[in-house]
């Protein structure tokens, strides 16, 4: 008969306790595992960023100023049209056409420079060149003619070439620079065709007067 030794007997005792104790606690693990908080994952660059790549932002000042310019060139257009159809001199309807074709074309170039920076342009006058365009709605004949070249020609032009050249000074923008040392030239040209106009009818004026 053999007779078993308890000391192995305890230690068989242990290791079975042992390897129990283990089994059970894998499962355990696992679930600790798959519950544990993740880390929280590395802060991303904001969305504006990609956006800001893509089209550069353009300097509040230039956006007003761009929206201003517009402004300017719609009611010349505006108030042009209105001289080709109601103005009695020959002269100041050929003005007239003359602010459509060139203050058209201004727009045009002044749109597509706000479209490659993604600024939006008025579609129409602001309230005080349409408080003119309405004072000069109901005129006709000299009387137009007059108010017309004074309040259009001459006013309009001096303060659509100051915003200019206050761009040139200002703006950070090359490109809005570039447009108004471009469109300097031509408001120029029409001041001066404006002045000469109005200071012929008032010297016809007089001369009519004093005959």
């Amino acid at each position: 008969m053999n007779i078993q030794n308890p000391l192995r007997h305890s230690h068989l005792r242990w290791a079975a306790a042992l390897a129990m104790g283990a089994a059970l606690l894998q499962p355990c693990a696992a679930q600790t595992a798959q519950t544990a908080p993740t880390a929280p994952a590395a802060p991303q660059p904001p969305a504006q960023t990609a956006t800001a790549q893509q089209s550069p932002g353009v300097a509040t000042a230039d956006q007003r100023m761009m929206r201003d310019l517009a402004q300017a060139n719609l009611a010349e257009i505006e108030t042009g049209r209105m001289a080709q159809e109601k103005a009695a001199s020959d002269q100041v309807r050929q003005f007239g056409a003359q602010m459509v074709e060139d203050h058209r074309k201004a727009l045009t170039e002044l749109q597509t420079l706000a479209t490659t920076k993604n600024v939006e342009l008025p579609s129409e006058p602001d309230a005080k060149h349409k408080l003119i365009a309405a004072g000069l709605k109901p005129l006709s004949g000299d009387t137009f003619d007059k108010q017309y070249m004074r309040m259009v020609g001459i006013n309009d032009h001096k303060q659509t070439l100051e915003k200019l050249q206050r761009v040139q000074r200002e703006t950070g923008d090359s490109d809005l620079r570039a447009y108004a040392a471009k469109t300097i030239p031509v408001v120029q040209k029409h001041l001066a065709h404006a002045q000469g106009i109005h200071g012929a009818h008032d010297s016809g004026k007089k001369r009519g007067n004093a005959k």
